[in-house]
């Protein structure tokens, strides 16, 4: 500043306010004699040296004086942002920030399932997830950030197409990007979209990437693969590149169907003829509704091969049942005809899609539930109208069904628990199961008719609360058995809840309404509905109570947060 002031053109009037002017100079004190000195000047001794030059300097009243300067050591920071902290902080900082009520402590090992560890830090909000053990995969300067996101999306696409709860598929997609050392990502599932953000700090760019499911298939033997995969890549002791998890994610794809078409087939003739045992048929109740079945999935591969939407699949697939039960009714022969249309909906009706819309919902995937619900609603509209069109006209034709059958099923409680394990293994067929579950999903499937019909027919319960009963039962078995063995726990629930589906209530309220007496077949609907519900809903619960009171290896409960609402009154 004192260069700039020097600069300036020197003027009278640009002075320092402390100095005589220039006139009045101060005439040199002879000793003895007195002298009349300015009241302005400085005392004898004071003056300060001026520079060389007779004239006087024009200085800024805001110089600092000679003396005063702070000394400018070598290599002093230069000037930064207003926000960065100075260089003398030596305060320890987190490495992003730290939460309100500081950063939470999670006690969990690699011993615990990796869909618990990932649940448990997708259930926090981004600012209060603690940064746990690195478990980066070092390659050559590390995998690129984009490559990274879409292996994540790929593996997220094989999970959400074959069934996966949205909560499962973002816990997978965000345990691929952690094994890479992407921490700070959210992935986010919707019915047919899946997206995942990648965010490095909170002054960089995040990085999104999505994709779009646009085809849906059952295939649980590629499921179980799947989670194989992200096992391997979320143990820290198991280095797996990203070439190879392409490799065998690429393998996984192609992989054939363990069963053939023709098995496929005869598996879904077995269940709908194991279903009319369970409500009561007989041995030729059993073929005919087998046969049935095998006709109505034979149309419905014809119309999949044609284009035709899964609504018209569903609507022919429900008409071959119906039309034989029609006929054996038609032509007086003495069998329970309405246990063969009750089969034929037992191998229609979408559980598995009914009990994962359930399951969004109460984990808060509201959005997905709802597109979900409402496929299944889709599904059970197209098998109404199928079986209500042959329903109509065999009303018209004169065949006498009777909708108070339904209080007339036998209890035959051997005979009844066979065919269930029966169904069950069927089941497990048509969702292309793996070999080595299909005899525990067949067991759990006894169990839960088991237990249903101890409660219902021996305990005189509610079919209601029998069915929540037993499908807790199922839901228990199947996370005990997925968390033993890393896996998914829908091959070990999906097949056991299929003999309580409710075919029968299903049945007998179409019947009602095809012959007018639409307040009855509303009150069997309703059931019908309620029933699902339960299902869905003891299933759900069943995992969840076994994940609430499982200790870890270290004796502590897994800790699942949940979001905490105010009450809505």
């Amino acid at each position: 500043m004192k260069d700039a002031e020097d600069r300036k053109p020197q003027s009278d009037q640009a002075r320092s306010v402390f100095r005589a002017p220039a006139a009045a100079s101060v005439a040199p004190v002879v000793e003895g004699e007195s002298s009349t000195t300015s009241e302005f000047a400085l005392p004898e001794g004071l003056a300060a040296p001026r520079a060389g030059g007779g004239e006087s300097e024009t200085t800024s009243e805001f110089a600092l004086p000679k003396g005063l300067g702070v000394p400018q050591t070598p290599g002093a920071e230069t000037e930064g942002s207003a926000f960065s902290p100075p260089s003398t902080y030596s305060a320890w900082q987190p490495p992003a920030f730290t939460p309100p009520n500081g950063i939470p402590v999670v006690s969990l090992t690699k011993d615990v399932p990796w869909q618990d560890r990932m649940r448990t830090m997708l259930r926090m909000p981004v600012a209060e997830r603690p940064a746990l053990e690195p478990v980066h995969k070092t390659e050559d300067g590390g995998p690129a950030v984009p490559r990274v996101l879409d292996l994540t999306l790929r593996i997220g696409e094989l999970l959400l197409a074959g069934g996966e709860g949205a909560e499962d598929v973002e816990a997978a997609m965000f345990a691929v990007c952690r094994s890479y050392g992407l921490d700070r990502c959210e992935p986010t599932v919707t019915f047919t979209l899946l997206s995942v953000t990648y965010q490095p700090s909170l002054v960089d760019d995040p990085v999104t990437a999505s994709r779009t499911v646009r085809r849906r298939g059952t295939d649980y033997t590629r499921l179980a693969a799947v989670f194989r995969l992200v096992d391997d890549l979320s143990d820290p002791e198991t280095h797996v590149s990203l070439e190879e998890a392409y490799r065998r994610l690429a393998e996984i794809r192609r992989n054939r169907h363990p069963y053939p078409g023709w098995a496929l087939t005869g598996a879904a003739g077995l269940l709908a003829a194991a279903a009319a045992v369970l409500v009561g048929g007989g041995l030729l109740v059993f073929v005919t509704a087998a046969i049935g079945a095998m006709l109505g999935d034979r149309l419905a591969w014809l119309c999949a091969g044609r284009g035709l939407p899964e609504f018209y699949q569903f609507t022919v697939a429900a008409m071959p049942p119906a039309a034989l039960g029609v006929a054996i009714t038609a032509t007086h022969v003495d069998v329970n005809a309405s246990a063969v249309i009750t089969g034929g909906l037992f191998a229609l009706l979408p559980g598995r899609a009914l009990v994962a819309g359930v399951q969004d919902g109460l984990t808060g995937f509201y959005i997905t539930a709802s597109a979900r619900l409402l496929e299944v609603m889709y599904f059970f509209v197209g098998i109404v109208t199928g079986v209500l069109v042959v329903l109509y006209f065999g009303v018209k034709v004169g065949a006498q069904l009777n909708p108070d059958t339904a209080m007339g099923i036998s209890e035959r409680p051997l005979l009844q628990i066979i065919a269930s394990m029966l169904l069950s293994l069927t089941f497990a067929v048509l969702l292309q199961q793996e070999r080595s579950t299909v005899l525990l999903v067949t067991l759990n499937g006894g169990v839960a008719w088991s237990v249903y019909g101890a409660m219902h027919y021996v305990g005189d319960l509610s079919p209601v609360a029998s069915t929540a009963a037993a499908a807790g039962l199922v839901g228990l078995f199947g996370q005990l058995l997925s968390r033993y063995r890393f896996a998914s726990a829908l091959p070990y629930t999906t097949a056991a809840i299929g003999p309580l589906l409710p075919g029968s209530a299903t049945y007998f309220g179409l019947l009602s309404i095809a012959q007018n007496n639409v307040d009855k077949g509303l009150v069997f609907l309703a059931k019908a509905v309620s029933l699902a519900m339960a299902i869905a809903i003891g299933v759900n619960l069943g995992s969840e109570i076994s994940r609430l009171f499982l200790r870890l290896p270290g004796g502590v409960a897994a800790g699942r947060r949940a979001a905490k609402r105010t009450r809505g009154f």
